[in-house]
């Protein structure tokens, strides 16, 4: 496996971060929390999401931020894949999306963050733990496995070696063999069970049971049909009696039956003639009704405007009415719209001259202030003006002072003037410092020779002579000294002198300085004088434009107002006409009233007619009724004779008798029969029960036949689940043994390369995995007792040597992962350092394809391929990458930076 590339958006430091990898050494280099292992944290985090975190998954977004995101491209066994992890903070949790893909043309993709992680897991064949012990050494953790116990140190190189499947396959066969065992054990006490039940059941003797059972029903069978057949019997002697005493009350309920409708019939003729009279006084009440409904007619005929109450001229005269009231309703809407449409007028003009009037006021509001801002406006261009004349005083006297200057110069060459004096007070204070250094030198040479003259000395060669021709040099001397003194004393006043002079050209300078200023600042305030004059003026016109305006609001105000007054005039008038109309409609809706209520009348006098006309129909109908039922009155009364002489009384007697002895037989033989029925279900329900203990006594034989082979079945499962659990034991303790030997040898190949020449001869591994370190005069070591540096280092190799083991192959494992090395060299000193930078050239050797280190150590750069420099900005407090050949890079200048 290789990483290929990674990028990072808000993931802890990094803001926007891209960086590629190749294969090779990579050194991630940095000062000390410039976010180096976050880069490793990251592509960690993409393989395995929040299993690779020691935080939470809100540990990882900026400061700041909403979200982040993190890309991780990477080759395995020859598929190239990229997955993206992206965390979304909101409402007090995190939104978690997670892709993976194959992008080059394989068809593999894996949405959700635990399925990505479990892809991963099962292509690597390595969990997140696992890929820590096996290829990345985190920071702080390069002692893991040398501090574990040897417990947890040979669980994690099994994990790795994949021995953890032989135990856990073990532990399963192990498992089943304890379920056979319980399942076993079961069926067996099944099988004793069945035993006994079968056992219990031949003792009871079932089949002479059944026997005994069967022939005493047989017996109750034979009586209870005797019985049904004399039962039969007495049914037939009932039946007879029942039918003659049937015959004789058919008889006597069609008498009955007779004498009722014959009641009935007279009643009927009764009520029929009862009905006829109320009738006949229903049609007298009705004709005077129609009476007094004729003269209420007479009395509205005037208000309905008619002459006679016909329905013709009824109608005419609704329709005359409809025609006036649709006239009156027209000129009405007219009059309506027309009051409205004037109310309307009225009240909108005289809104607009209140407009008018208002909008006049304020005009003469922006007038005034316009004629405010005009005075404002010529105030400022008088201060204006009197400040042209102040700068112009001003200007005068510094004109003045040019002219009573001692040096001879104007303005415009007071600076070029001040630059030269300035340059020959240098020059002269140049000089007195040469002079002053002179003179102090000189001064000592006439010291030193005086006190040898004084001693009786040489002043040159310091010997003592007396009368030394030599003697005169020094007056030489004291002359040389008079002159630097004088020369000095001219110089220092020379100097004084050009003080003086740029003093007074420093002020000069100033004064041409302001002299500029003033006449910038006159011409401005001018310019802004007569800016102010014409805005002054132009607001001036402005404002009596408006005023003139406002008048002209104000007349039109006026005029607008006696219009209004005249449409509310004309409104009234409409009003007034709209009232006349409106009582037309009255009065028409008033005779249209009166016209109805005639109308009504008629129509309730054509319907009392009607109802006259109906009732004596109805009493011509019931005459013809009640005729049909004295005829068949007298029909009825001679069929009621007929049957009241055909009744038979002595007969009936007999009948009912012998139907009471058929009765109180049946009754007797009934409870018989109940007995016997009872007793018959009783023997069948015996018989039943019979029957099913021995099917029941079948069927467990048949169970305990099939029980007997299940149970040969399961001994036989138990053995091979036995011999499956010992051979998984014994070929992970084979294998084991294999890889241990394979492990120490690649563990003293690569401590021989570490501590070759050094006290220490080789490793010791044995089958629980337990390390022991030997010097070279034989003093076996725990590998605790090493210094820090030595045990760090020897952490390293036996990691790497782990490493090896895997990528030179083990049947069945995939391709490793890259090694990577979070701060290594955090407890090595300088020497140990130089061991593990050969270290990493010795992995490189064996194969490993790919190897990061992330370390701020400038000794690791020398073993890298590539550098990757990781700054952070103080003030941002983000980190960058840059990517940068080793080769071409100089370690001291990578100290310095």
């Amino acid at each position: 496996m290789k990483f290929d590339r990674v990028r990072l958006a808000n993931f802890k430091p990094y803001g926007d971060t891209d960086l590629r990898l190749t294969e090779g050494v990579t050194v991630i280099h940095g000062l000390n929390g410039s976010g180096k292992s976050s880069l490793l944290e990251a592509c960690f985090f993409a393989l395995y999401g929040s299993k690779a975190l020691d935080g939470t998954l809100e540990d990882v977004i900026t400061n700041g931020e909403e979200e982040t995101e993190v890309e991780l491209w990477f080759t395995h066994d020859g598929v190239s894949y990229r997955v993206e992890r992206r965390l979304k903070s909101y409402d007090d949790r995190i939104d978690h999306q997670c892709t993976l893909e194959a992008t080059d043309g394989n068809d593999v993709t894996r949405d959700g963050a635990r399925a990505v992680r479990e892809f991963v897991t099962e292509l690597l064949r390595m969990d997140a733990e696992a890929f820590v012990n096996c290829a990345y050494v985190r920071q702080g953790e390069v002692n893991k496995l040398i501090n574990a116990t040897p417990r947890e140190r040979q669980d994690t190189i099994d994990d790795l070696l994949q021995l953890g499947k032989l135990e856990e396959y073990r532990e399963r066969a192990g498992d089943a063999r304890l379920g056979v065992e319980d399942v076993l054990e079961n069926r067996r006490g099944r099988l004793d069970q069945l035993d006994e039940q079968i056992a219990a059941k031949e003792d009871r003797d079932l089949h002479g049971r059944l026997n005994e059972l069967e022939s005493e029903l047989a017996e109750v069978a034979d009586e209870i049909d005797r019985y049904e057949t004399q039962r039969e019997q007495a049914k037939e002697t009932r039946e007879a009696a029942a039918e003659t005493l049937s015959t004789h009350a058919e008889k006597r309920e069609k008498l009955e039956a007779v004498e009722t409708e014959i009641d009935e019939i007279e009643a009927a003729i009764r009520t029929a003639e009862r009905e006829r009279d109320d009738h006949r006084d229903a049609i007298r009440e009705t004709r005077e009704r129609i009476g007094e409904i004729e003269s209420e007619i007479d009395d509205r005929l005037g208000d309905a405007g008619l002459d006679a109450a016909s329905e013709a001229a009824i109608a005419d005269r609704r329709a005359a009415l409809d025609d006036r009231e649709e006239t009156v309703r027209e000129e009405l809407d007219d009059e309506r719209v027309n009051a409205e449409a004037l109310r309307n007028q009225a009240t909108n003009l005289a809104g607009k001259a209140d407009d008018r009037t208002d909008r006049a006021a304020e005009i003469e509001s922006e007038a005034d202030e316009l004629a405010d801002e005009a005075e404002a406006t010529a105030e400022e261009a008088d201060e204006a003006e009197a400040s042209v004349a102040d700068l112009r005083e001003e200007a005068e006297e510094l004109r003045e002072r040019f002219a009573a200057a001692e040096a001879d110069v104007d303005c415009d060459g007071v600076a070029d003037e001040l630059d030269v004096l300035r340059d020959e007070r240098a020059e002269v204070r140049e000089r007195i410092a040469e002079l002053s250094a002179e003179l102090k030198n000189a001064r000592e040479r006439v010291a030193e020779a005086e006190e040898l003259l004084a001693a009786g000395k040489c002043p040159e060669c310091g010997q003592p002579v007396e009368d030394s021709p030599h003697a005169s040099g020094i007056e030489a001397d004291r002359e040389r000294v008079e002159e630097l003194e004088a020369e000095l004393a001219d110089a220092r006043e020379r100097e004084d002198d050009l003080d003086d002079r740029i003093a007074e050209l420093d002020g000069l300078a100033s004064a041409a300085d302001r002299l500029d200023e003033i006449d910038e600042r006159v011409e401005t305030l001018e310019e802004r004088v007569e800016e102010k004059r014409d805005e002054a003026d132009r607001k001036r016109e402005a404002a009596e434009e408006k005023r003139e305006r406002a008048a002209e609001l104000r007349g039109e105000a006026e005029e607008t107002r006696e219009v209004a007054a005249r449409k509310r005039e004309e409104a009234e008038e409409a009003a007034a006409r709209v009232e006349k109309l409106e009582a037309s409609l009255s009065a028409i809706d008033d005779a249209r009233e009166a016209v109805t209520a005639v109308e009504e009348r008629l129509s309730a006098v054509a319907d009392a007619e009607d109802e006259i006309e109906r009732r004596r129909e109805k009493r011509e109908s019931l005459t013809e009724v009640n005729d049909e039922r004295r005829d068949r009155l007298a029909d009825k009364r001679e069929r009621r004779d007929e049957l009241a002489d055909a009744v038979d009384e002595d007969a009936v007697e007999n009948a009912r008798e012998r139907k009471e002895d058929a009765e109180q037989y049946l009754e007797q033989v009934a409870e018989e029969l109940d007995r016997l029925d009872e007793r018959r279900e009783e023997l069948r329900n015996a018989i039943g029960a019979v029957k099913g203990e021995l099917s029941e006594m079948e069927a467990l034989r048949e169970e305990r036949e099939a029980l007997g082979e299940r149970v040969a079945a399961l001994e036989t499962l138990h053995e091979e689940t036995s011999e499956l659990e010992s051979m998984y034991g014994d070929l992970r303790a084979e294998l084991r043994q294999r890889n241990v030997a394979e492990l120490e040898r690649t563990l003293n190949e690569t401590f021989d390369l570490v501590y070759g020449n050094d006290a220490y001869s080789h490793i010791e591994l044995d089958g629980e995995y337990v390390l022991t370190v030997y010097q070279k005069d034989g003093e076996p070591l725990d590998p605790e007792q090493l210094s820090g540096g030595e045990r760090a280092l020897f952490n390293l190799s036996l990691r790497c040597a782990i490493y090896r083991l895997l990528s030179e192959g083990i049947e069945g494992a995939a391709p490793t992962p890259p090694l990577i090395l979070d701060e290594p060299t955090v407890f090595l000193d300088a020497g140990h350092v130089s061991r593990l930078v050969r270290l990493v050239e010795e992995m490189r050797g064996f194969g490993v394809a790919q190897i990061v280190i992330v370390s701020h150590d400038d000794e690791l750069v020398g073993a890298a391929d590539e550098l990757v420099t990781v700054e952070k900005d103080p003030r941002s407090n983000r980190s960058t990458v840059r990517r940068e050949d080793a080769a071409e890079l100089d370690v001291a200048e990578l100290a310095d930076s």
